[in-house]
């Protein structure tokens, strides 16, 4: 009896795909990329479309730079960006206000100053411990570290070797949110800011200091809501 994967001449066959699959490869490719794209909630690689869509990187590449012009050409509400190592579809910057009224409503959910400039010293001098972005900013930083954590915008990155002190980096959601496609895109600003081995930590922190899920408790930290 024949096992189903040999031909009459003992030849291997190719695999079938899975019942209901159509043949990706047989799609339009723009098309195709269109509708895998419009249900992402993260950048994709080219890499990742492409095994997805069975054709190859190059293809995938010019096919998305190609969607990405026609958007803008056609000034359309929405463009395809690079962003974080990928892409996804987003807003055009020109219609934010329109955006901005539908998802506050009426509410307020930008970061307070306090949060901006922690975000900034931990986006430059990462990775870095809380009593060292704390010492850059001179006041305590665990409220609005924690509202950073809460958002998505930094995350854990290890810890320190000398003394144990928890690290903090950026995350993609961040560069994704910045329009940057990596760290390297960051503006000139570091030199601005004094050099991380030049800032003695106020304290020594083995472990987190806070709760990350408990609610802020100092108002110039507090993000606006």
């Amino acid at each position: 009896m024949t096992d189903g994967t040999a031909g009459a001449t003992g030849g291997v066959t190719e695999e079938a795909p899975p019942a209901g699959r159509r043949d990706v490869a047989g799609l339009a490719l723009k098309p195709a990329l269109e509708a895998v794209l419009m249900v992402v909630d993260e950048p994709v690689a080219e890499d990742h479309l492409a095994r997805i869509l069975e054709r190859s990187r190059r293809e995938v590449a010019d096919a998305l730079h190609e969607l990405a012009a026609e958007y803008t050409a056609q000034e359309r509400g929405f463009e395809l960006r690079n962003v974080a190592g990928g892409w996804r579809f987003a807003s055009r910057a020109a219609y934010a206000d329109a955006v901005e009224g539908f998802v506050l409503d009426g509410r307020q959910s930008r970061l307070t100053q306090a949060a901006l400039e922690t975000l900034a010293v931990v986006a430059y001098r990462q990775p870095v411990s809380r009593s060292r972005v704390s010492a850059v900013r001179g006041v305590n930083c665990d409220g609005v570290m924690r509202t950073l954590l809460q958002r998505g915008l930094v995350e854990e990155a290890g810890t320190e070797p000398e003394t144990g002190a928890i690290l903090y980096r950026t995350t993609n959601y961040f560069l994704e949110r910045l329009g940057l496609r990596g760290l390297d895109e960051l503006p000139e600003l570091a030199p601005f800011l004094p050099e991380a081995d030049a800032i003695e930590g106020d304290t020594q922190e083995g472990v987190p200091s806070f709760d990350p899920d408990a609610p802020d408790t100092e108002a110039d930290d507090k993000t606006e809501l």
